[in-house]
């Protein structure tokens, strides 16, 4: 007997053609504003009241600006958007369900957006989470996957994806417990698929995954030989089976058959049984069920298979779907008794899964992803690598603060929430995050007012959390300063430091090892003198940089800073001279036949510039003796209405130029040298509209090469549109050598920093300006107007030989993904209580951990609970020379100086359940059986981490009344 499992469900994006609030509601609202959270300082003094009571008309509108910083403006129109682009309203699609289901006790469905389910749930009565409770207790009501959204796999950040995960899977833990976790994760729209999202997939507790989007050949090859289903192995380093996931590709992405739709946006007439009416149809909708069926069973290696009945924002009128399901199972049943071998049933995801466990078969392994995706010939979904890159740049600089703002909330106590400065949290921003991860927000493939929206959101988030920061940094430093977080650094705009003679510079380390940073800050003209926290004089340099003409340069303060493990170190900062006496202009360099060689070098790096084209042709690492020819250029490609291999419109989603070769922005670039002693730059400027700088800080181990590209004109009479791919090719490799392009500023796939690349030829797409859809749902071309049509972004150049290039580049990635927080203040502030004195550097550890460590996560959990993660962030065999892939074991007691760990309780990686109680269902991959492993024992000072582990801790706490700290405070003289 052939089992057909029909899984009700809706997929209901976070945003996409309608932000969250319209496809909630389904009305036809406008897209709101939000407050003045970055407008400057706050004082003591300030009230915080940046709730959502002021995202009104009145109040100031965020939008992205030159190099993709978000700025306070006056308030324009904003947009609407009509119901008709886009059915769909969630809050009618949940009550409508719960109502079904009550009418019928066969009746399943499945559920997955916590983002939405959360948001409905706070607005029922009593009564109606009663029935959900029993609902859910009885299994009729199934959550799957669980995450506040359904995330993206290429263009998001593991951490984010975690934290993500965390938030919705706990949500649902503390509602319904233990029958509401989900067993089963479910990407079904995703573009493409990931291991590393396998792994952490795995390591949450799911006993398996359901993929919609794989590849057109892929599934093809995968139907004939019958590996739809199979073991995906999603890491080569965690001990089988922790990162093994049993993996199944659904037969119709996650649509319904063809003829079996019976929502509002299905065509397909209802299933009329009456046997005298003349639109009775039951014969011919039975038969092309029990066709498909058949067609599904050649596919799949056992007696039961799977329908998806639903799709995007279906049973607004559940009533509709169900009353005709209904009818359909007890037609097809009927069938046995004239010989059918078919049996028809509402299930879900876990059901099913469980059904295929039973059966005891051996499975295909699988260890590589499901990238790119392509849903036809010459179609890969690969353009949203980097789509909309400005929000990506502001997502993840938003991580960074979170994670900031998450470790202050849990060193500096209850004091950070609730200070001088006003309520402040954490939680706003971690919500904003959670729903940038949506594989329709951070892939950029939302309309320009739904990616406006997600933008205001994250720009609310960062209000509350810099009231957080301004009164944990009171409470730690002592001080009660007016704290500035200055968000517009990266287009040299900074207030306090262009107005003041003398301020402060507080740098916060969210890493559990010391860091060096250079730190560059917009002043006023003149020369300074910079102090470190025990009051010394430090090194700096005033550079002078060129600006557009008809502006002013900009004066730009350059010191190295020293930062503790997880602390802060304050430095001042004081003009001593209005004279330019140590400031540093680039200098244009005449390009001439015959003229010596240009370059910039440091103790590490020796870069060298062709003295015609002024490009980069070699780089040459001095301790190493490693030298590699480079060839560097930037190109751009037109995007039409064709290209020379299929008729696709390159969009948000796909990237298909019109030529295979690109075009080369110039021949060369105009250049400028500055050098100091602190810095060596090549300003190289190939056009209006992109440029870049080649830089060498003194003690980098890596070059800095910092483009900025945009605004990208039309191209051509029949209004086509330039898409900049800015890319560097290497050539003369050498099989000892590694080069290594790390992006500090774009996305990338979850197991590093690296950007996807993106092009025909080698190199990395940055930026895109299309005017044509590229026919995959959004209707809108990705124009990306004004603002955010110039971005900035980095990329940093590693050369290394293979066996030590892993210590480089994962280390550097992580002190770029949480890069030092930077915050301002005039200084001669009140202190922090009577008797309070003022401290100049803090550190949140005792001791620094091993450098193979990652502190992945240090968030306050409860009162007196704390969610602690620690990552081995190197992969077995990355030794290095340096033992960085060996395991290493911690001793965590009297590790924190603000606070005592009295008790560990080790969880699952989404910290909804015990480790010690998670048990996954087990399959046998065609290498042979693995059993489970033994979970170790929790000895707080003996915590191993394996390499590419990631153990999850809730930490019951003693907080300390005196946090540890240096308390010398330095001279203003």
């Amino acid at each position: 007997m052939l089992n057909v499992h029909l899984l009700p469900h809706t997929h209901d994006d976070v945003g996409w053609v309608k932000t969250i609030d319209q496809y909630y509601d389904g009305g036809k609202y406008s897209v709101g504003v939000a407050p003045d959270t970055h407008h400057g300082s706050l004082t003591p003094s300030d009230s915080w009241t940046a709730g959502w009571g002021q995202c009104l008309a009145g109040a100031p509108v965020w939008r992205r600006v030159p190099l993709a910083l978000l700025v306070p403006e006056f308030p324009t129109p904003v947009s609407t958007v009509q119901n008709e682009l886009h059915h769909g309203a969630v809050k009618n699609i949940l009550d409508s369900v719960i109502s079904a289901l009550r009418a019928e006790p066969s009746r399943r469905f499945v559920y997955v957006e916590m983002a939405f389910f959360s948001r409905w749930w706070h607005q029922q009565t009593f009564t109606t989470r009663q029935a959900v409770w029993e609902l859910v207790h009885q299994g009729r009501l199934e959550f799957a996957n669980g995450g506040w959204v359904m995330n993206d796999e290429a263009a998001t950040h593991y951490g984010a994806i975690v934290d993500q995960m965390t938030l919705g899977l706990r949500f649902l833990q503390d509602t319904f417990g233990d029958d509401g976790r989900p067993r089963v994760a479910w990407h079904i729209d995703p573009f493409g698929h990931s291991r590393e999202q396998a792994s952490l997939f795995a390591q949450m507790g799911f006993d398996g995954f359901f993929l919609g989007r794989v590849d057109y050949q892929d599934k093809e090859l995968r139907e004939k030989k019958q590996e739809m289903e199979l073991v995906w192995r999603g890491s080569t380093s965690l001990e089988p089976p922790t990162a093994d996931l049993f993996t199944g590709v659904l037969p119709s992405v996650y649509d319904p058959p063809k003829n079996v739709c019976w929502d509002l946006l299905c065509e397909v007439k209802v299933l009329e049984d009456h046997p005298y009416s003349p639109q009775n149809n039951t014969k011919a909708l039975v038969d092309y069920f029990l066709d498909v069926a058949t067609d599904q069973f050649q596919k799949y290696r056992t007696n039961h298979t799977v329908m998806t009945t639903g799709g995007d924002f279906h049973y607004e009128k559940a009533d509709m779907w169900f009353t005709n399901l209904d009818k359909l199972i007890r037609l097809v049943n009927a069938e046995q008794a004239n010989g059918s071998r078919v049996h028809v049933l509402y299930s879900t995801p876990a059901c099913y899964l469980w059904e295929l466990n039973k059966a005891n078969l051996t499975w295909s392994l699988k260890e590589d992803d499901f990238f790119p995706y392509a849903d036809v010939p010459h179609q890969f979904w690969t353009g949203y690598f980097s789509s909309r890159p400005a929000l990506k740049r502001y997502e993840r600089v938003s991580y960074n603060f979170l994670q900031v703002c998450k470790q202050l909330e849990a060193l500096a106590s209850p004091a950070a929430n609730v200070g001088p400065y006003g309520s402040g949290d954490s939680a706003l921003l971690e919500e904003a995050m959670a729903l940038l991860q949506h594989h329709d927000a951070i892939t950029g493939t939302s309309r320009q007012l739904v990616a406006e929206d997600y933008a205001r959101r994250l720009a609310a988030g960062w209000g509350r959390c810099e009231v957080l920061l301004s009164n944990a940094l009171a409470r730690l430093s002592g001080s009660q300063e007016a704290f500035s977080i200055c968000p517009e650094l990266n287009i040299s705009v900074c207030p306090l430091s262009q107005t003041s003679a003398r301020f402060q510079v507080a740098i916060y380390n969210p890493l559990a090892r010391k860091v060096d940073r250079m730190v560059r800050l917009p002043v006023s003209a003149g020369a300074f003198l910079v102090k470190d926290p025990s009051g010394h004089a430090v090194p700096s340099d005033v550079l002078l940089l060129p600006q557009p003409e008809g502006q002013k340069p900009s004066p730009e303060l350059l010191f190295s800073a020293s930062v503790p493990a997880l602390g802060f170190s304050i430095y001042s900062v004081s003009r001593v001279s209005l004279q330019r006496s140590n400031t540093h202009t680039p200098q244009p360099i005449p390009q001439k036949p015959g003229s010596d060689v240009l370059v910039i070098k440091n103790e590490f790096i020796r870069a060298t510039f062709d003295p015609e084209t002024g490009l980069l042709i070699r780089i040459h690492d001095v301790e190493q003796k490693l030298v590699l020819p480079v060839s560097q250029s930037f190109f751009w490609y037109t995007a039409g209405t064709e290209s020379i291999m299929d008729s696709q419109v390159s969009g948000a989603y796909i990237f298909n130029p019109r030529q295979v070769k690109p075009f080369p922005m110039s021949r060369g670039a105009q250049i400028r040298l500055v050098k100091t002693p602190l810095v060596q730059e090549v300003h190289q400027n190939f056009s209006a509209w992109c440029a870049q700088v080649v830089r060498l800080y003194r003690g980098q181990r890596h070059l800095e090469l910092e483009w900025t590209v945009g605004p990208i004109p039309h191209c051509g009479p029949v209004g086509l549109a330039a898409a900049c791919d800015a890319f560097i090719q290497y050539s003369g490799l050498v099989q000892v050598q590694a080069v290594l392009l790390l992006n500090q500023d774009l996305g990338g796939v979850p197991s590093s920093c690296l950007q996807p690349g993106l092009a025909l030829q080698p190199g990395l797409y940055v930026h895109g300006r299309l005017l044509g859809d590229d026919n995959r749902g959004l209707t809108e071309a990705l124009v990306q107007e004004d603002p955010g049509l110039r971005v900035r972004g980095r990329h940093l150049v590693l050369l290394d030989v293979i066996s030590k290039a892993s210590a480089g580049h994962r280390l550097l990635a992580e002190e770029e993904v949480l890069a030092p927080q930077v915050v301002l203040a005039p200084g001669g502030g009140a202190p922090y209580h009577s008797g309070a004195f003022w401290g100049t550097q803090f550190s949140g550890l005792r001791r620094e951990l091993p450098p193979s460590v990652h502190l992945l996560t240090l968030a306050r959990w409860g009162p007196n609970t704390l969610l602690l993660r620690l990552e081995h962030q190197f992969a077995s065999g990355e030794d290095s020379g340096r033992n960085l892939s060996s395991p290493v074991t911690l001793n965590l007691q009297r590790l924190f100086s603000t606070f005592t760990i009295t008790r560990l309780q080790e969880t699952t990686l989404a910290a909804n359940q015990p480790r010690a109680n998670a048990s996954r269902l087990q399959w046998t991959p065609d290498t042979g059986f693995v059993h489970n492993l033994t979970v170790p024992p929790v000895d707080l000072a003996a915590i191993t981490l394996q390499p590419m582990e990631i153990r999850t801790f809730v930490a019951s706490i003693l907080w300390r009344q005196n946090p540890r700290g240096h308390r010398e405070a330095p001279s203003q003289d």
